[in-house]
């Protein structure tokens, strides 16, 4: 049963500076002064990214504007280029239908399509 106990410590007893005594462990007694460990922290700058949010804080403006930056910024992109790629389909079909009407017209047209045709081609 006393093979599960802890190794006794010695305990000895010291004398505040108050002049009262009290029982410490051995092992936290100074044994010598150390000299004070010198600590080297490098600081290292951050990336830069979310320029303008560091420009908002920097400048007084409220957290309000930065999360609104941070949040309707890639919203703002996302959206922009939705509308980009709508337009480009359009004018991609615009295109498409311009040519197959010109090409219906250009085949079912009798002799006056095709004098005008060379017409313009001379032009």
């Amino acid at each position: 049963m006393d093979q599960h106990l802890p190794a006794p410590r010695a305990v000895t007893v010291v004398q505040l500076p108050d002049g009262t005594y009290t029982y410490t462990d051995a092992a936290q007694l100074p044994t010598q002064q150390q000299a004070p460990q010198q600590i080297v922290q490098h600081i290292h700058q951050a990336p830069p990214d979310r320029t303008v949010q560091r420009i908002a804080l920097g400048s007084g403006v409220g957290a309000g504007a930065v999360a609104a930056g941070v949040y309707f910024g890639p919203l703002l992109v996302a959206a922009l280029t939705a509308m980009a790629a709508n337009l480009a389909i359009l004018a991609f079909l615009a295109a498409v239908m311009a040519w197959g009407v010109v090409t219906v017209v250009k085949s079912i047209g009798g002799t006056d399509t095709k004098a005008a045709s060379k017409s313009l081609r001379r032009k």
